[in-house]
């Protein structure tokens, strides 16, 4: 299992992809966001605590109730985008634990420590949505990741009755290449690494 990935894998996932801004009119089935999600989930999680849960705008109405959630900049290709993905968490996601980590209480841990229980949902949520990055870029699909939206409204909206807090957006689709900036800079191996 140690095997490492081709160039090509590669530049899929990381080297060539970049953060959408534009989008090509062509939709993304149900199926393939299913497939997107159930590759993300496999994606380990602190007691695989699996806080993170996902609301997949795809409709003409959903999308008018999140555009007026969005900052300016980010109306144009939210509206274009074939899906729009609300990254949240669920507080209350240690009420799975019985089921997701049954080799003991886990649910207790949290439970017991409404702190830590918020940084564990947070923290893992987080990380399950860079996963669902990485699976759409897998299957094919280009994403573009945002912040810049009101959180207040988007959880009045979308998750109040369903008591989950967003954290994030995607955009979800295949990007228009004539709309990708140039890669930016990143900080170098020296300036963001120690070798301890």
């Amino acid at each position: 299992m140690s095997e490492a990935l081709r160039p090509s894998a590669l530049a899929t996932l990381f080297t060539e992809a970049r953060s959408q801004n534009g989008w090509l009119e062509k939709p993304v089935s149900d199926a393939l966001l299913q497939e997107a999600y159930a590759l993300a989930a496999l994606g380990p999680t602190s007691a695989n605590c699996s806080p993170a849960r996902i609301l997949f705008i795809r409709t003409p109405e959903a999308r008018a109730r999140l555009l007026p959630a969005l900052s300016s900049g980010n109306v144009k290709k939210t509206e274009s985008a074939p899906v729009t993905a609300i990254v949240a968490w669920d507080p209350a996601f240690y009420d799975a634990l019985p089921e997701l980590f049954p080799h003991g209480d886990a649910r207790s841990w949290f439970t017991s420590s409404p702190a830590l229980a918020e940084e564990t949902a947070f923290r893992n949520a987080s990380l399950q949505a860079a996963y669902l990055i990485i699976a759409c870029r897998a299957l094919g699909l280009d994403t573009g990741p945002m912040s810049g939206f009101d959180q207040a409204k988007v959880d009045s909206e979308f998750l109040a009755e369903l008591g989950w807090k967003s954290n994030f957006l995607i955009n979800i689709g295949y990007g228009d290449a004539g709309k990708v900036y140039g890669r930016l800079p990143r900080l170098p191996f020296d300036r963001a690494c120690r070798l301890l």
